[in-house]
């Protein structure tokens, strides 16, 4: 019944709006700086392997609306084709980020609203388990392929972002899961809008769940102060830095009940990377919502909602002058945030 339901939306859908795909030109080099671009463009470079590809995993994975095809499936998936072996060091990061953007630009269900916000989340937690005294946890080794990490309560949901990635994978075989899943959170950032990110690739996935850091490391959005602060000066990271993750990760998408007991977007505009969130922490009046779920709080309005962690940040003092700051510089947050993003990607691997 749900594939003919996906096949029904499929076909229900012009070429047109099932494909908006685009390319994007990036230098490559070990060192990969993202050119932030904010417009999409049309393109007929993705194949239509790949495109059945995007439908199948997504239609499957998440519900997505995906691309029609009308070419038979051995033509697309060439059985008994072999693909040739690619060394990481052969890998075009040009084009990965081709079929990153490709995916970013899907038509998507309206309570999505879009697959970037869920590629950040997925970059994020992949790297925010790091113990700095431990040495453990981090992207390195793409540990949230495997128990306990990938039942963790905080990464549900997430099994969608990786199914989504895997085409990509498939692509580029030479390229690490752990690289393609910090890649795919930059690129996203920039797509919807934020700072450039620097990135370089060379982590290495790990082969089993051995190497999985241990449940509860993430950052609890019901909790306040204490443990923000715990969180972030395990991993490493300043007060000024804390406020700039934090936001930057509230900045764009929603919370879904289903998979973390909250429900609702931050902004107005959760597809757009800016500081707004900052703007309506400070601004709006912020009262406990009336409703059977996890305790969140909701503007004037009932349509915004913010979480407990980030009412702590206007609660702390210490962080609350980082927050007035990036609410009037716009500026100054996208500085903070993308050198701190990229110090995030990094912990946990042997990146030098």
């Amino acid at each position: 019944m749900l594939s003919t339901l996906i096949c029904t939306r499929l076909l229900s859908r012009t070429p047109q709006q099932l494909w908006r795909g685009g390319a994007r030109s990036n230098p490559t080099n070990t060192l990969i700086r993202f050119k932030p671009i904010r417009n999409y463009h049309t393109s007929n470079k993705f194949s239509a392997r790949t495109r059945y590809f995007y439908a199948v995993m997504m239609g499957t994975a998440a519900g997505i609306i995906m691309w029609k095809n009308s070419v038979k499936a051995h033509a697309l998936f060439g059985y008994g084709e072999k693909k040739p072996v690619q060394k990481p060091e052969d890998v075009v990061w040009d084009d990965v980020r081709k079929d990153i953007v490709g995916l970013l630009e899907m038509e998507v269900d309206d309570d999505i609203d879009s697959l970037g916000p869920i590629l950040v989340r997925l970059a994020w937690h992949a790297c925010g388990t790091y113990h700095q005294y431990q040495k453990d946890g981090g992207s390195g080794g793409a540990t949230m392929r495997f128990k306990p990490e990938s039942a963790d309560d905080a990464n549900n949901g997430l099994e969608n972002a990786r199914n989504m990635l895997e085409v990509v994978k498939k692509n580029h075989p030479g390229a690490s899961y752990a690289d393609i899943w910090t890649f795919a959170g930059g690129v996203a950032i920039e797509e919807m809008g934020g700072p450039k990110i620097t990135w370089r690739p060379g982590r290495i996935d790990s082969k089993s769940g051995d190497a999985c850091p241990p449940v509860g490391r993430l950052p609890d959005a019901a909790r306040g102060e204490d443990h923000i602060k715990a969180v972030f000066y395990r991993m490493g990271f300043g007060d000024e830095e804390t406020v700039a993750l934090i936001g930057g990760g509230h900045a764009i998408g929603r919370c879904h009940r289903e998979r973390s007991g909250f429900e609702g977007p931050w902004t107005f505009a959760p597809t757009t990377f800016s500081n707004e969130f900052f703007r309506l922490l400070l601004e709006e009046k912020w009262v406990p919502k009336k409703w059977d779920g996890n305790a969140q709080f909701e503007d004037s309005s009932g349509e915004l909602m913010m979480l407990p962690t980030d009412m702590a940040l206007i609660q702390c003092l210490e962080y609350k002058k980082y927050v007035e700051k990036f609410a009037k510089d716009e500026a100054a947050f996208f500085e903070v945030f993308s050198k701190a993003w990229t110090r995030l990607m990094e912990l946990g691997t042997n990146l030098k």
